[in-house]
């Protein structure tokens, strides 16, 4: 060593920093990089990508040749100061040049590269994987050996890295992924997916047209008022009954009978004879199952059943798309935000929508209605003039009659 000129081992250990950032920078770049990223990287053929997802696939050999390679250069660039330091100043430089060395390292060697790796990953883990192939099969066999003693060490502490699996992301995971991927997708994608996500955690009851609001035709009416119900509805499909809702005998597509309404020998067998089956729907159905039952029979509604097979209620496809992608309408006449802020909500709206419309968070776990946790909340029900304060947002109950809350005023928040 004595013989070797000074600027060939201060070259030679500005070398030895370089390569030490190189390897902490790879491996922070390897370890950072966006898995599903990379997978669809991988998809379209990228080499650099399908070279680190390679390694990647065993990340104990990784890490292993990584932290050979880097540890092996630092304790090589260690030695190289201390010759620097003797030939300079004397034993008594060796301590300083430690200081030194250890400054340089944790800077240039460590914080440096690896900031800049967890902030571009791509940009060196692509190009660091060419090197890191070939070497981790020139070193392998010391490689192994290191993995070997460390896997059993983590053996006798009960963790065992062969059987790691990655973990896969949750439904709350993907909300979150989704919901920061705001600066990269339209709101109303954005909205569409989180509403996907969402089917499995709402059940039928939120989306359904309670029974007292549902339109049907009684094979008990008079037949002028049958012909009534059928030119007026403004619906397509109808269910049909005898005297109550709960004895339903079928549905009517209008389309089919509007033609015959008028006709002198239109009866109520005429009306028998274009029945189809209805479909019941029990009320705790969730509705990524109730959109795979709509498919399955081919309906695009169906009548909500309690546990006792009494209707409560009524599903159609169209509620439940409009769960995913939001209101179809501009305007909702149940939500109408007046020119003071205040918001006046009629309370038979569901509080999934109520959500939808004003981005709030009441609670869905519950009453389904804004008038039934109105109620639940102030366990009886209101008088007309009633104000509260119902889970930070504070109202005044506008509208009431004895059994139910009709209209309420939403004042914005202090």
């Amino acid at each position: 060593m004595n013989d070797i000129p000074l600027n060939v081992l201060f070259s030679a250990l500005a070398l030895l920093i370089v390569l030490s950032a190189f390897f902490s920078g790879s491996e922070t770049a390897l370890m950072t990089l966006n898995r599903y990223r990379l997978q669809h990287l991988v998809k379209t053929k990228h080499r650099g990508a399908i070279r680190a997802q390679k390694l990647l696939q065993r990340p104990d050999r990784l890490i292993g040749l990584i932290l050979l390679g880097n540890n092996f250069i630092n304790i090589l660039a260690s030695s190289l100061t201390t010759v620097i330091a003797i030939r300079l100043v004397g034993e008594a430089g060796i301590a300083l040049a430690a200081g030194l060395l250890t400054l340089v390292i944790l800077i240039f060697a460590e914080v440096a590269p690896k900031t800049l790796a967890a902030m571009h990953p791509e940009k060196l883990a692509f190009p660091a994987s060419w090197v890191f192939i070939p070497l981790l099969k020139l070193l392998y066999p010391i490689v192994w050996v290191v993995n070997a003693i460390a896997n059993l060490l983590l053996k006798i502490v009960g963790f065992n890295p062969a059987k790691h699996e990655r973990p896969s992301l949750g439904k709350e995971e993907l909300r979150t992924v989704v919901a920061e991927a705001a600066g990269l997708l339209p709101e109303r994608y954005q909205n569409m997916l989180l509403g996907i996500l969402d089917l499995e955690s709402a059940t039928v009851e939120d989306i359904m047209i309670p029974r007292n609001e549902i339109i049907g035709i009684d094979l008990d009416d008079p037949l002028s008022e049958i012909r009534s119900v059928i030119k007026h509805s403004p619906h397509t499909r109808l269910p049909v009954f005898d005297k109550t809702i709960d004895q339903v005998i079928g549905m009517v597509h209008l389309r089919q009978i509007l033609s015959l309404v008028d006709a002198d020998d239109f009866d109520r067998n005429t009306l028998r004879a274009h029945l189809t089956k209805a479909m019941f729907i029990p009320e705790n159905t969730p509705l990524d199952r109730l959109l795979l039952n709509f498919k399955t029979e081919g309906s695009r509604i169906g009548l909500v059943v309690d546990e006792y097979g009494d209707v409560v209620g009524l599903a159609t496809l169209e509620d439940l798309m409009q769960e995913i992608i939001g209101e179809i309408a501009t305007n909702s006449l149940d939500v109408q935000k007046q020119s003071d802020g205040s918001y006046l909500v009629d309370a038979s709206i569901t509080i999934r929508e109520l959500n939808r419309i004003t981005n709030w968070s009441l609670p869905t776990e519950g009453p389904k209605t804004l008038n039934g946790v109105i109620i639940e909340f102030l366990e009886t029900i209101p008088e007309t003039g009633t104000s509260l304060k119902l889970y930070g947002h504070p109202l005044e109950i506008v509208k009431a009659d004895g059994n139910a809350v009709k209209l309420v005023r939403f004042y914005r928040d202090a």
